[in-house]
Parts: C-alpha cells; structure tokens; sequence
C-alpha cells in the first residue's frame, strides 16, 4: 500500500517536494513553507509499527473463461501486529505467494491488494 503523505501544518498533500538525502527525504510544503524529514525505513499504516514482514504477494489475471492465472509476484510488507492473519495464511502455504483477498472478475482489470 501506498502511504499518503501530508503536510503536518496544513494538511496539504498534492503541493509538495522532496529531496533524497541520505536514509530520508527532505520534505517542503509548497502551500505553507512547512520543512521535515520523510524517513524511509517502511511502516504500518495503520498503527505505525515497523516490525513489519516481507512477503511475496501473487498478481493475478483472468486468463480464459473462469481460470486465473499468476502473472507475477512483487514482495508487500505486512505488519506483524495489524496483517498477522495474512501472514499466518502466507506461512501455511509457503512456498506459495500470498494470494489477493479479492480476484479479477469478468471486467476487471487491476490487482486488487490484500488489505
């Protein structure tokens, strides 16, 4: 999941810049003047945590009539605290990626991500 990112003065999300420095990005909001650092290092979204696991993630496709087919894999980052019932469900079917929560249908076109 992509994380929103905002500024903490003004709450602006579109007008704003960043330089890579480092482990971080250097932050500036365009709309207030507001500065921060951005650090890199991945975290939860939901509660903050970075006691996070790299798992495999399956990207489906409807191939023909009603088979899926596996196109790819990118690794995600779960949550130890907030994702465990998908990590338990990636570990009992190792080797295995972690399938999507919801498949393609007739008309669908996006990958739909575990959430």
């Amino acid at each position: 999941m992509l994380q929103e990112i905002a500024c903490s003065s003004c709450g602006e999300t579109e007008e704003l810049s960043g330089e890579r420095i480092a482990g971080a990005i250097s932050m500036r909001c365009n709309a207030c003047g507001e500065r921060w650092e951005r650090d890199l290092t991945p975290a939860c979204r939901l509660c903050g945590s970075k006691d996070l696991v790299a798992v495999p993630h399956a990207m489906v496709e409807k191939s023909r009539g009603t088979q899926l087919s596996v196109v790819g894999t990118r690794i995600i980052n779960l949550c130890s605290t907030c994702e465990a019932d998908s990590i338990e469900q990636w570990q009992r079917n190792r080797p295995n990626p972690l399938m999507p929560r919801v498949l393609p249908t007739v008309g669908d076109v996006d990958d739909v991500l575990s959430e």
